[in-house]
């Protein structure tokens, strides 16, 4: 059986650049945040979010996303709610996907909630992607071209950096790409031992 590897770090921490060289070195990579958008479209899910938050986040019978999100990154307990509905069909599809990819070394499980959705429970090592404050902020600003507050607002419903390291076994500094790369390269060979 493969060797799960957790990724995670706060938004803008540069997971998607590491795991993107992490596939370059011939890791699958599982995504959450993708699969959760494809969870998002299932009619199951998506009656269970018409349920639980109502009819007024619907436009035309489309699920308005930033609706969706401005509802849940300012109320806890609401992003608690809507993970409640996504997560297990996240979970099931990790199963479905794992299974496929079980005679290789390493896979990797990517995401920012990982310890937010006890997904770092089928983790068997665990790596935190970290950088500073500021520079997370400007690389979401651009990246998804929204606000100084909106960026805050996600930030704050997440663990912090102090937080996840605490429950990781590894920490990468991802202030410099290359040796973020670096690390990834000395983890993977620590593993491989």
């Amino acid at each position: 059986m493969a060797v799960i590897i957790g990724l995670t770090g706060g938004i803008g921490s540069g997971k998607t650049t590491l795991v993107n060289y992490m596939e370059s070195l011939g890791i699958p990579v599982f995504i959450a945040d993708e699969e959760a958008k494809k969870a998002m479209q299932s009619p199951q899910v998506l009656d269970n979010v018409k349920a639980n938050f109502g009819n007024a986040i619907f436009e035309n019978g489309h699920l308005n996303r930033q609706q969706l999100a401005s509802i849940v990154f300012s109320n806890p307990d609401k992003l608690k709610e809507l993970n409640s509905i996504i997560h297990p069909e996240v979970k099931r599809q990790f199963a479905i996907w794992l299974d496929q990819h079980k005679t290789v070394p390493f896979v990797v499980y990517e995401a920012a909630i990982l310890f937010e959705s006890g997904s770092y429970q089928n983790c068997d090592y665990i790596i935190t992607v970290t950088a500073p404050l500021e520079d997370r902020i400007t690389r979401v600003m651009q990246r998804d071209n929204c606000s100084r507050e909106q960026v805050l607002q996600r930030i704050n419903v997440q663990w912090t950096d102090e937080e996840r390291a605490l429950k990781s076994n590894y920490v990468i500094d991802n202030t410099s790409t290359q040796s973020a790369k670096h690390e990834i390269d000395k983890i993977l060979k620590i593993l491989k031992n």
